[in-house]
């Protein structure tokens, strides 16, 4: 009995082990996949073993198991990988089963109970921003314009947050602005200002006596995607509590950024 009893523990004690071997190679592969930015698409094996705790076997084993699942491809010499077509399929699944106005709504609330004022998610279409979802103030003097409002980006503050961060540059934006007839020749704001800062302000713009703040939020490939604004009447928004909500926005729309799968810069 005492044998039978030694032999299921020792059979115990391994299939152990082989799990906790199964879970680092698991650990070990996503490490690998972790390991390529938008900037760094391509790697060879030198670069990725500068990324990856890994030995050289180890890692070229975890790379031909990977690229026999679709994980990732190499070409060239010297070999270089980069993600392939099943990161792609994985991706798409993620992207359609995410309700933006859903995954917003947390912080929209927050953003709320904190400034009192009203809050809205605007998506980028084009040469326009969308209002997707809105919180209205419950103060009796506040400002709304409604779930499916559609401005251009060229004017407002929600507007500006999503313009200044288009592209790398400002050849970018004006090659974007002109290929959809936006005039920005005379912004009310600096973009390259509103960048910099991480929100944009108007007062007064779009209604008369009101005040938007707004901060741009980035999909997974960082590029803006929307931005994410608070709106009140000036009477109740000087400017310190203005560059306060401006950094409560900055804040909660990193948030959503990292949600939407954007990745940090290191």
């Amino acid at each position: 009995m005492s044998g039978s009893t030694d032999r299921n523990a020792g059979k115990g004690v391994a299939e152990t082990e082989k799990l906790g071997d199964s879970v680092r190679a698991v650990d070990r592969a996503l490490e690998i996949l972790l390991a390529f930015t938008a900037a760094d698409c391509e790697l060879t094996v030198g670069q990725l073993l500068k990324r990856v705790d890994l030995s050289r076997p180890t890692l070229y084993r975890l790379l031909y198991t990977l690229e026999q699942r679709g994980f990732v491809v190499s070409e060239g010499d010297p070999q270089k990988f980069r993600l392939g077509p099943s990161v792609g399929q994985l991706a798409h699944v993620w992207t359609s089963s995410q309700d933006l106005a859903a995954l917003a709504a947390p912080l929209m609330q927050r953003l709320r109970e904190q400034t009192g004022e009203t809050v809205a998610l605007f998506v980028l279409e084009g040469g326009d921003r969308l209002c997707i979802a809105e919180l209205p103030s419950a103060q009796p003097l506040s400002f709304k314009r409604g779930i499916g409002y559609r401005e251009r980006i060229s004017v407002g503050a929600s507007g500006r947050a999503i313009l200044a961060n288009i592209g790398a540059d400002g050849e970018d934006r004006r090659r974007y602005a002109a290929e959809r007839g936006l005039d920005i020749a005379r912004p009310v704001e600096d973009l390259d200002m509103v960048k910099q800062r991480g929100y944009a302000v108007s007062k007064d713009e779009l209604i008369q006596g009101a005040v938007a703040i707004a901060a741009p939020f980035f999909d997974r490939s960082g590029q803006v995607a929307g931005s994410l604004g608070v709106f009140g009447p000036g009477a109740r928004l000087p400017a310190e509590r203005i560059q306060a909500f401006g950094e409560m926005l900055v804040r909660e729309a990193a948030e959503l950024s990292r949600t939407l799968g954007k990745r940090e810069e290191s």
